[in-house]
């Protein structure tokens, strides 16, 4: 990368479903979190997308020490996908009448004032670029979509690619795509709120229920870093190598050449408050741009809903703003 590269620090968040970090010494989750240039936050916020769990969200993220602040949605912030609550928001919410207004409270509520004032930013699925305090450009595609998952919102069925334009979907499966994934050297960080398939999304049942067309765009756009939640279960880190030379494979097996896990020290994340991972020029092993990218799982949530896994704490080189 070039020399006009700035560092730049990333706190990744996801699946706190309205926790807040506690003052517990044994817990990696505690107050103050480590403060960052960025903090991303992919999704579920909440529990069942009520105003009251939003607000306690926001409060939380206000808190936090970093400019800018994105967010996306979860399957489980179901006021923030009016198809979906319109349907189904009073018997998940468990209401006695429909509440037909809350998607639009619950928007304005993170596209407001309040939002824009803490720095925190929602992101529809698309392509969004920033300029940083520090002087970086920084790129990034956001979803908060995964495959339909027992009903609850966000959701596209399996055999829809949503992430690759027409002409480079997944062999055999049904373009559905209104905002693709962009080609590298587009994107620095992709956050979606489920994981790619066969990437830190296995449950407890040994199952892989990642994305496999999300895998597919990933490996085309192939950003530094890609960080979700959804699989609590999942929560870790690998370092991602690619097979870039074979477009066409139709395996998804077949995109990844090399994988790597990020190695823990539970104490030290407890002492810390977050695995820190270097990424930049002068660190120990440099991010080969191009080649390899970082995926995350920042699950805050054990599988139990218990909010005690740690965030992720990531320092990339990123390009100069013009």
């Amino acid at each position: 990368m070039a020399n006009e590269n700035i560092k730049t620090r990333v706190l990744i968040l996801s699946d706190t479903h309205s926790a807040s970090p506690t003052e517990n010494l044994s817990s990696p989750f505690r107050t103050p979190l480590p403060s960052a240039d960025v903090l991303v936050h992919c999704g579920d916020l909440t529990m069942v997308g009520l105003m009251s769990e939003y607000k306690r969200v926001m409060k939380m993220l206000q808190g936090v020490d970093a400019q800018l602040k994105l967010v996306i949605a979860g399957n489980h912030d179901i006021s923030l996908d009016e198809t979906y609550y319109l349907r189904k928001g009073k018997f998940m919410q468990r209401l006695k009448e429909a509440d037909e207004d809350m998607p639009r409270r619950a928007r304005e509520l993170w596209t407001g004032e309040k939002a824009r004032t803490a720095g925190i930013i929602y992101l529809d699925e698309g392509v969004h670029e920033f300029k940083l305090k520090n002087g970086a450009r920084l790129r990034v595609y956001a979803s908060p979509y995964q495959p339909e998952f027992c009903d609850w919102a966000f959701p596209y069925w399996r055999n829809q690619d949503r992430f690759n334009p027409s002409h480079q979907i997944t062999p055999n499966a049904v373009p559905i795509a209104v905002n693709p994934v962009p080609d590298f050297p587009n994107i620095d960080i992709m956050m979606t709120h489920g994981p790619p398939m066969g990437i830190l999304d296995q449950t407890t049942r040994r199952e892989h229920v990642g994305c496999e067309h999300l895998l597919r765009a990933a490996r085309r756009c192939r950003p530094q870093l890609h960080c979700f939640g959804h699989i609590h279960e999942g929560w870790g880190a690998e370092r991602v190598t690619w097979k870039v030379n074979n477009e066409n494979e139709v395996e998804w097996k077949e995109y990844v050449k090399e994988k790597e896990a990020i190695v823990v020290d539970h104490e030290k994340i407890e002492e810390d408050r977050a695995v820190f991972v270097d990424l930049g020029n002068g660190s120990e092993k440099p991010l080969r741009w191009g080649e390899e990218t970082l995926m995350v799982n920042a699950s805050i949530m054990t599988q139990t809903y218990r909010p005690s896994q740690g965030p992720w704490v990531v320092d990339l080189d990123l390009e100069k703003a013009e």
